[in-house]
C-alpha cells in the first residue's frame, strides 16, 4: 500500500512538483542587471511553496499534542459538544491543507481519465489506511492486543473523512473547472464557478438534511458493566426518546440518526465527546463515572466523522482549493494575501453571523458556523505561515515543522495513531508496566514534580522526536505516500 520514493519532485502527489533554490543563479543572471519585478514575480512562481509543508506538520504537531495531552488539559481537548478547542481546529486544518494542495496538484489539467483513476486508487487506500488504524484493530497505549470483530469494527474515521474530501474535491477540480484564463476577477469567478456551485449544494444539502429530519424515538444496546462509567441502573437494550426535527443536541440529531441507519450502531464510535458533558460526567469536562439520574444517551455510540457531517467537512476542502486556485492564478504575494485575507474574512463574517442567527458550534455535527469560523481561521494562520516562510524567507524558524509536513502521512500513523509508542511498550522488564515509555514519562514528572506538567514536557518531547525523524527521513530523501 505505501511506496517509499526518493527523488522529490515524485515525492508527494499533494506538493508541488517543483522546487527553486534562492541562494543559487544561472550564468544568465551573472551577466545580466538586477531583476526586474515582474522577473522576480515569475522567479516566485518556479519556488517551492514551503508553507504548505509547514501548515501540514503544524497540524499533525497539534493533533498530537491535543490527543496525548488533552486528557490532562482539558481546555485544549475537544470540547463536549458546543463550542470550540484548540482540538477542534485540526480536522478542518487537514481538510483545508488537502484542498490547498490539489490546486496545486491541478494546476496543469493531466489526462482526464488517467488522472481520476489516480485519483480513485488513492482514495481507496486512504480509506482502508484509516480503516486499518482507527477502525478497533489496533487497540492503543497499555493494551498490548490487537484485533477487532468485524461485526463492530468502525468504519468511518479521520483518514476515512480526508479521503472522501480528498476524492470529490479533486474529481471537481479535474471536470468541472472550465477552460477559461483566469486573468481577471470575473475570469477567475468563470473557471472555477461550478466548484464554487457544488460547494453550495453540499451546504444546502447539509442544512436541509440537519434541520428537516424528523427523528423518532430509537433503541440501542449499553455495552457491559464492565467499566465504572456504566451505572447498573441501565438495562441492555434502551430507549431514546426523541420524535422531533432540527434538534442539535447529542441524542436527537440528523447526523446521528443517519448513521444509525446506514452504518448500525456498533460500527460507530463508542467513547463520543459527550460523555464528558456535565450530564454524563462527575469530572466533565474530562472522561468520569455517570451523574446520580444522568440520561440514557449518555452512552448512546456516536461517531463524530459520520456520514452527514462529512458532507459539510468536504466543503471545507473546497476552501481550502479556491486558496490553492489563487496561489497558482496569482503571481503577485501582495495580491494573494490581499484575496486571501478578503476570503478569510468573509468566511469568519458568514459564521458569525450563522451563530448570530442560532446554528451553534459543533465540531461532531460539523455545523456550517463551525465550517466557516475554523476555515476561516486556518486561512488567516495560513496567511501568516506564508508571509513568514515563502515571502520574508524565514525557513529555518519552522524547518521542524515543514519536515514533518513532508512526511506527514507515515508520523500521524505511527505517532498520532500511537502504533510507535505501542510497539515500543511490547518490550518489557517483568511487568508490562515496566516499559521505556511510562518510565520516560514517569522521569519527566519526577523532574518537574508534576504530573500535568511532566506529562506536557513528554508530549513535546514526541513531537521533538518526530521532527526530527522525519528530518531525518528528508535528508536521506526517503519519502513515504499512499
Amino acid at each position: 500500500m505505501a511506496s517509499v520514493i526518493g527523488p522529490v519532485h515524485d515525492r508527494n502527489p499533494l506538493l508541488l512538483e517543483h522546487q527553486f533554490s534562492s541562494s543559487s543563479t544561472s550564468p544568465h543572471h551573472e551577466i545580466e542587471p538586477e531583476a526586474s519585478t515582474e522577473e522576480r514575480e515569475k522567479e516566485n512562481s518556479n519556488r517551492r511553496i514551503a508553507s504548505v509543508d509547514v501548515f501540514r506538520g503544524l497540524t499533525v504537531a497539534l493533533m498530537i499534542l491535543v490527543d496525548d495531552a488533552g486528557g490532562t488539559f482539558p481546555s485544549i481537548n475537544h470540547s463536549p459538544w458546543f463550542g470550540v478547542t484548540l482540538a477542534d481546529f485540526v480536522m478542518p486544518f487537514f481538510l483545508f491543507i488537502v484542498g490547498v494542495s490539489i490546486g496545486l496538484v491541478f494546476k496543469k489539467m493531466p489526462a482526464k481519465l488517467a488522472a481520476t483513476r489516480k485519483v480513485l486508487i488513492r482514495t481507496i487506500k486512504l480509506f482502508l489506511l484509516g480503516v486499518i488504524l482507527q477502525g478497533g484493530y489496533f487497540h492503543g497505549l497499555n493494551d498490548l492486543t490487537y484485533g477487532v470483530d468485524l461485526q463492530q469494527i468502525r468504519w468511518l474515521g479521520v483518514l476515512q473523512r480526508i479521503s472522501i474530501g480528498y476524492f470529490l474535491a479533486a474529481i471537481c477540480e479535474i471536470w468541472l473547472v472550465g477552460n477559461v484564463r483566469a486573468e481577471s476577477a470575473l475570469g477567475f469567478v468563470k473557471k472555477y464557478f461550478m466548484e464554487w456551485l457544488v460547494a453550495v449544494l453540499l451546504c444546502s444539502l447539509y442544512a436541509g438534511l440537519l434541520y428537516g429530519l424528523y427523528v423518532s424515538n430509537w433503541e440501542f444496546e449499553v455495552p457491559g458493566m464492565h467499566s465504572n462509567m456504566f451505572s447498573s441502573n441501565y438495562k441492555s437494550e434502551t430507549i431514546v426518546h426523541c420524535e422531533v426535527r432540527g434538534s442539535l443536541g447529542p441524542p436527537c440529531n440528523a447526523v446521528g440518526l443517519i448513521d444509525r441507519f446506514l452504518l448500525g450502531e456498533k460500527h460507530l464510535y463508542q467513547h463520543p465527546v459527550y460523555r464528558r458533558k456535565e450530564e454524563c460526567s462527575i469530572n466533565s469536562p474530562d472522561y468520569g463515572p455517570l451523574p446520580p439520574n444522568s440520561p440514557v444517551w449518555c452512552l448512546a455510540p456516536f461517531d463524530p466523522e459520520g456520514i452527514l457531517s462529512s458532507v459539510s467537512a468536504i466543503v471545507t476542502c473546497f476552501a481550502g482549493l479556491q486558496y490553492g486556485h489563487i496561489l497558482v492564478g496569482f503571481k503577485s504575494h501582495m495580491t494573494r494575501i490581499l484575496l486571501w485575507t478578503i476570503s478569510s474574512s468573509a468566511l469568519l463574517g458568514v459564521g458569525f453571523v450563522l451563530l448570530a442567527l442560532g446554528m451553534p458550534i459543533s465540531k461532531p455535527l460539523y455545523t456550517l458556523s463551525y465550517m466557516c469560523i475554523t476555515v476561516g481561521t486556518g486561512g488567516f494562520l495560513f496567511i501568516v505561515i506564508y508571509y513568514i516562510v515563502d515571502v520574508c524567507n524565514f525557513r529555518r524558524s519552522t524547518i521542524l515543522l515543514e519536515w514533518m509536513g513532508m512526511n506527514a502521512l507515515i508520523v500521524y500513523a505511527l505517532a498520532a495513531c500511537d502504533l510507535f509508542p505501542a510497539a515500543i511498550q511490547g518490550f518489557y522488564w517483568r511487568s508490562p508496566a515496566n516499559n521505556l515509555v511510562s518510565a520516560t514519562e514517569w522521569l519527566l514528572e519526577t523532574l518537574l514534580h508534576s504530573k500535568r506538567w511532566g506529562k506536557l514536557a513528554f508530549v513535546l518531547l514526541g513531537i521533538l522526536f518526530w521532527c526530527i525523524v522525519a528530518g531525518f527521513l528528508h535528508k536521506k530523501r526517503i519519502y513515504v505516500k499512499f
